[in-house]
């Protein structure tokens, strides 16, 4: 049974916003700016190249879903290009570091926030403990209840582009009125030479927004339902993840006409509230940081439909730790339960591992990292091979999709990958190797899978 053409372009378009658009924008522009000595030209110039970045890869992938239209997300191009082997050596790392850390990181920003609105502690028991909550109910509505989680990702997508888009237009026209928005382009909180230097200050700022365009990749799975999907897929793409580059750079811009970048970076968890209120009275202002309490929700619910299937999806191929029970579908709420019971113990140990890492003296000594960034550059970096294999194998297209993007492609992957490394200089060493280990541990589920079918 086939799924029907049921989508037409305009639809794939607002399908592709409402997938990339989550939390990122919120919890990185505040990081950008400190980053960036709230230097506003290099800040919007990060926005760019991370934007531009994930616009060639998302066409580059997009090309491949039109061919392989029967395939479903990044695993099964890799499948398809590099083998069996190097798909599953992917979906193992995407289902215990890359889904479950990245959902970690939303529990937490989603508490952040929500703690920010009430006047608590971000870094506290009081923090954690909600982000727990947080994440628990999240896997309880995906597991039991999964036609209201689908319905809760529709409602959050409508309303996430609220203050975006309200911050955008009403920020700009404050700040153009009262010259602050001129202020902040002109001068700068902290000189770049306190920083770095420009270059360095630019790299670690496209790292940052890495993690805020995050889940394009998933957009390229909805290609069977498109209707024309040769045609409308790279379009929908290309146009979607532009759109979603410009929103982010105009609330960006719209934040500078708010307050001074120096207020907003001393803000710190409350900068994007102190915006909000500036702009709107005190109450419109509580109103929208609402909103964006529930976009960061709607997030964490997204990454979480992916973190408690993430096991099912490698069972289904007959890999990973017990596929004959991972695999299992409950008859009642149709879910593979067994995965999501791993999916969220997985959750809970970034969940940890981030506390401990990132808000404490540091739990793991030379093992600390953030969690929200480097697997996603990891992931740019496991693109490259199957950006490679398109310029060998794919000879029936034309110049420009065989080799123009997906070499543009791979220079956008080597850039997050050099940033994550100006960003992050020996933090990356340390995390490689947890990625070696969490690699290992795929290895040798593998190993004994093939010791059981030979």
């Amino acid at each position: 049974m086939e799924l029907n053409k049921r989508y037409g372009l305009i639809t794939a378009i607002t399908m592709v916003v409402g997938i990339v658009i989550g939390s990122g924008v919120f919890f990185k522009a505040e990081k950008i700016l400190n980053c960036t000595g709230g230097d506003m030209k290099i800040g919007i110039l990060a926005w760019i190249i991370g934007g531009l970045i994930m616009v060639v890869c998302a066409y580059t992938f997009s090309v491949m879903a039109t061919k392989y239209e029967k395939v479903n997300g990044v695993v099964d191009y890799a499948e398809a290009m590099l083998g069996e082997r190097y798909g599953y050596y992917l979906g193992w790392f995407m289902t215990v570091i890359y889904f479950p850390a990245m959902t970690s990181v939303l529990a937490w920003v989603s508490s952040r926030y929500l703690c920010v609105l009430l006047g608590w502690d971000i870094t506290g028991g009081s923090c954690m403990v909600i982000a727990g909550f947080l994440m628990v109910a999240s896997f309880a509505m995906n597991t039991l209840a999964p036609v209201m989680a689908g319905k809760f990702q529709v409602s959050t997508t409508v309303i996430k582009m609220i203050p975006l888009l309200l911050m955008a237009v009403f920020g700009t026209i404050k700040g153009m009125s009262s010259g602050l928005l001129i202020h902040n382009f002109t001068e700068v909180a902290v000189p770049a030479a306190e920083l770095g230097g420009k270059g360095y200050m630019l790299f670690t700022a496209v790292c940052a927004t890495s993690f805020a365009y995050e889940g394009w990749v998933i957009a390229t799975s909805i290609n069977s339902e498109i209707r024309d999907a040769k045609k409308n897929l790279p379009r929908a793409l290309v146009i979607g993840t532009l759109i979603v580059m410009v929103t982010y750079i105009l609330y960006y811009v719209g934040l500078a006409g708010a307050v001074e970048n120096a207020v907003m970076m001393e803000g710190g968890e409350s900068g994007a509230r102190i915006a909000f209120a500036s702009v709107f009275s005190n109450i419109a202002g509580t109103l929208l940081f609402v909103f964006i309490v529930i976009s960061c929700l709607g997030t964490l619910n997204g990454l979480m439909v992916a973190s408690v299937r993430g096991l099912y999806s490698i069972a289904i191929r007959g890999n990973g730790p017990r596929p004959d029970i991972m695999k299992q579908v409950d008859p009642v709420v149709n879910m593979p339960v067994n995965s999501g019971i791993m999916g969220v113990l997985l959750v809970a140990f970034w969940l940890l591992y981030f506390y401990g890492a990132n808000l404490t003296e540091g739990w793991f000594g030379p093992f600390c990292f953030d969690s929200s960034e480097l697997p996603v550059i990891t992931i740019y970096a496991m693109y490259i091979p199957i950006f490679l294999m398109i310029m060998k194998k794919e000879k029936e297209w034309n110049v420009f999709k065989s080799f123009i993007m997906p070499a543009l492609s791979i220079c956008g992957c080597l850039i997050m990958v050099i940033a994550a490394v100006f960003a992050h200089r020996i933090a990356v060493a340390y995390y490689l190797i947890i990625f070696a280990t969490g690699l290992l541990i795929g290895w040798l589920f593998d190993k004994k899978r093939k010791r059981y079918s030979a």
